[in-house]
Parts: C-alpha cells; structure tokens; sequence
C-alpha cells in the first residue's frame, strides 16, 4: 500500500502545474522541493531576468524623450542596488502568490531532497527554512511520481565561474554587476537578453557565439534581423568563433582572452571587467538515485512517452529534466499532461513545434512552428508573407518600428505553419500566432481575423494577407 497517491520531486513551473492539476482532479498530492518552489523560472531566470531588462528598456525610452517632446535631463547612471531590489521585490511577492496555491489546491510542501529507493519508494533528506539539512529523514510510497528537477547552468571546462569576474546567469540575476565592459559568451536567448541588459546599461558589450548565427534555433530572417538591430546599437558581434582553449586569464580589472573563428584563422584578444558565461543548461537528473528504478536516461535526460511516462509504469517526468524546448510554459504544459494521465483522464500529446518561444531582449523576438530552414530542410511546399514594424502606425506611436513579422504558409492548403517575429512586444503577440497553430488556422483566416487599429497586432495579420497576396496595407 502506498501512504500517497502522487509525490512530485521539484517545485518549479512543470513540478507545481502537475502537483495543482492532479489535486484538482481529486488526488492527494505532496511536493518535494529541495530549494524554494517556483524554481529556476522565478527564482534564477525568467521573472528576475525580465524585471532587470525592463529597466533596460525603460532607460532606452528616457534616452527617446526629446522625441516625444518631453524635456527631461537625460539619464546619468543606473542605480544597480535600486534595480536589484525592485527584482527582488517582484520575486517575492510572484513567491508569496504561489505559496498560497499550495494551500488553496491542498497540495502538501515538504522542503528537502529525494531520492529514489525504488520505483515507488523516495527517501526525503528534510530541510529547515533556510535549506540546511536537519538531520531527519522520511520514506515515502506512492501510486505515481512525478520528476520534475529542471536543470542548472552548463559548466563549461576552462571558463569556470566565481561568482565576481567570471558569472553565470545565476549569479546576474542576485546580483548588483554593473561592468564598463563585458563579453558573453553563448548568443541563444540567455546570452542575448543578458548583452542586450548591459549594452542598455552603459557597458561596451561583445558576444562570442560558436554557431553561425545569433538565436540560432530561430528562423534566419530572425536571427539576420536581431544581429542588425545589435550592431546598430553598438554591440559587438562575433559568431561562428570560440574562445581559444587556455587564453582566459584573470586580471585586477577584469579577463582577458582570445577568440578564433570555428574554421580557422587568426586570433583575436578581447578584455572586459566581466565575463558572463551563457552557453546553456543541464538536466538535474544525477543525484536522483535513477539507476534504482526503471527510469531510462540519455545523456542526462530522462526518457518519456507523449503521456510524459517514463519506462517505469508509475513514474513521470517533466521540463527541463526531459530536454526539448525547456521553457517554463513548456514545462507546465507537460505538467498538466502528466497530472491528467495519472488521474485517468488523458489529454492531447504535446506538439512542441506548436510551443511558442520568446527572447526578451531589445530587439524581442518571439516564434511559434517551423522555420524557413526547417521547411525547406523537410521539402515542404510554403509561401512567406513578411511586413516590417515601419509599415505599423502604432509602432511609430511607440517610437520603436525596427523589426518585422513574418508569417509561413502550406503553399497549397494555406494553413499557417510558422510565425517569427522581432520588434516591439512581439513576446506578447505571438500568443495569437500560438493559438492560430494549435487550431489549424489558415492565412486567410488569420489575416481575415479583425485586428484593433491602432495597434501592434496589427502586424501579424497584415504578414498573413502578404502570404496570400490579398494585403491592404503594406
């Protein structure tokens, strides 16, 4: 007999999306969280990274004021201390808010570690409030479990963080840094928003991304329109290069180091007071105690059906631990999957190509589907429709009309197969272009769908109508 009906090992987005849906539909729940619940998303990424670039676009629209005929002393610095602690302000509230879910959903919160003993069967190292070990111990059974860990910040061999020169996002986001100058290494999303952070503050900025092109997942259009819009802002852009192995040193000021294009060629030094390391993630999977169960990992991963199953009947696993997109609106979509699978009310399999993404750097860029790349890769037949922010009123209103929306269609059923975006408060609109997907929208409709004026979203159904030649204004 077990003494619970579901455990849920991590309390970030997937762990609690799953632990809420499954108490809804009437089972009892306990939660496992080793540090405080919310995870990485609210804690050390999404929420404290978006607070401090919206300082960052806020100092952009002050440097603008004259344009809007405001006269105002342009700003003269940026109180980094201030910054931190709205950033803080704003966690803890978002912190207090989900605690009290756990009440209002009955969900009980044990914080400590788990570890598998068997398949159904954890040992939890109990924690007090400050996350120090106590000393006690409980085992706890379940009908089902679900993992939920998410990841960490990838180490990477000779670029070894300290937490002062050399930093990894984690350290950013509970941090005051505010360097003159700065490297970062990695040119996906972390990387940019991070560049984009600093660049706003003041510091010379320079990225350094081994592939050949900045977002690289993104589609190319994207990727072409962000590198312009950063080197227009003076950030200083090297991809397809990495850092020559043993060239970092450590100086009074600051690092020092080489980089070297990916094919060959000449080195190159750089310097800067900080050197922020961005080059991706790794899944939380190795202190779980796995190899007591039936649970298959690959390269860290654990393996999971479209019902987020894994090779043991009874357990689950969810988010970052899974791989994929490893986005927090991902996560909890997987967790509310998992949730219902173990309650025996099954829902849709994910279709991660139907999962939006969004970079909240400035320029923002957001997607949702196939890329141009991807459908010529497959030889899927498509036509582009694209329109720029220059052809939007509202963008101009805004005083921000770089970038563009980009809308692909099946060439010969006309249904909407991606959208990519750059420009203004393209992370919001692309919401739209998510729900257009997941209900098999054509362009017709999508452009036929009547949108406000004057706005922004304006955009996404004027690209639609380029797609099918019928647009009206642009």
């Amino acid at each position: 007999m077990s003494d619970h009906d579901l455990l849920v090992i991590g309390g970030g987005t997937g762990g609690y999306a799953a632990a809420f849906r499954a108490a809804q539909l009437g089972r009892t729940v306990t939660l496992i969280e080793q540090a405080k619940v919310g995870g990485t998303c609210l804690h050390w990424g999404c929420i404290p990274a978006k607070a401090m670039l919206e300082t960052g676009d806020l100092l952009a629209k002050i440097g603008k004021a004259a344009d809007f005929g405001i006269e105002i002393s342009p700003a003269t610095g940026v109180d980094t201390g201030t910054v931190a602690a709205r950033r803080d302000r704003i966690v803890n509230r978002m912190h207090a808010g989900l605690k009290s879910l756990f009440k209002k959903n009955g969900v009980e919160l044990i914080a400590g570690r788990a570890t598998f003993i068997d398949d159904t069967t954890v040992e939890v190292q109990i924690f007090d409030e400050a996350g120090a070990p106590t000393g006690e111990t409980r085992r706890l059974t379940a009908r089902d479990i679900v993992i939920a860990t998410g990841s960490s910040v990838r180490k990477i061999p000779g670029l070894e963080t300290d937490g002062q020169i050399i930093v990894s996002s984690d350290d950013i986001v509970t941090g005051t840094f505010k360097p003159r100058s700065v490297i970062v290494v990695g040119g996906g999303a972390v990387g940019c928003e991070f560049a984009s952070y600093f660049r706003d503050l003041g510091a010379e900025t320079t990225i350094v991304e081994m592939l050949p092109a900045l977002v690289p997942l993104e589609d190319r259009d994207a990727s072409k329109e962000l590198t312009r819009a950063f080197g227009k802002r003076g950030i200083a852009i090297h991809v397809a290069h990495r850092i020559v192995e043993g060239s970092l040193t450590k100086r009074a000021d600051g690092v020092a180091l080489s980089i070297e294009p990916m094919e060959g060629g000449a080195a190159q030094p750089l310097t800067a007071d900080l050197l922020v390391v961005a080059a991706g993630r790794v899944p939380n999977s190795g202190a779980l105690g796995l190899e007591a169960t039936g649970v298959k990992v690959e390269r860290g991963f654990i393996q999971v059906d479209a019902q987020m199953r894994t090779a043991s009947p009874h357990i689950y696993a969810v988010g970052d631990v899974i791989g994929g997109l490893q986005l927090a609106h991902v996560a909890a979509h997987e967790g509310l999957i998992a949730a219902q699978a173990i309650a025996e009310q099954p829902i849709h399999a994910i279709s991660y190509v139907k999962q939006p993404r969004a970079t909240y750097c400035r320029p923002e860029v957001a997607s949702v589907g196939a890329t141009t790349q991807e459908l010529e890769r497959d030889g899927v037949p498509f036509v582009a429709g694209q329109v720029p922010f220059l052809a939007i009123a509202k963008a101009h209103v805004g005083g921000d009309a770089d970038g563009f929306c980009k809308v692909l269609r099946h060439a010969d059923t006309g249904e909407v197969l991606g959208v990519h975006m750059v420009g203004p408060k393209v992370t919001d609109l692309i919401a739209e272009a998510s729900l257009a997907l997941e209900l098999g929208a054509t362009a017709s409709q999508l452009g036929g769908t009547t949108h406000p004026h004057p706005t922004l979203s304006e955009i996404v159904g004027e690209a639609a109508l380029v797609s099918i030649g019928r647009s009206v204004n642009f």
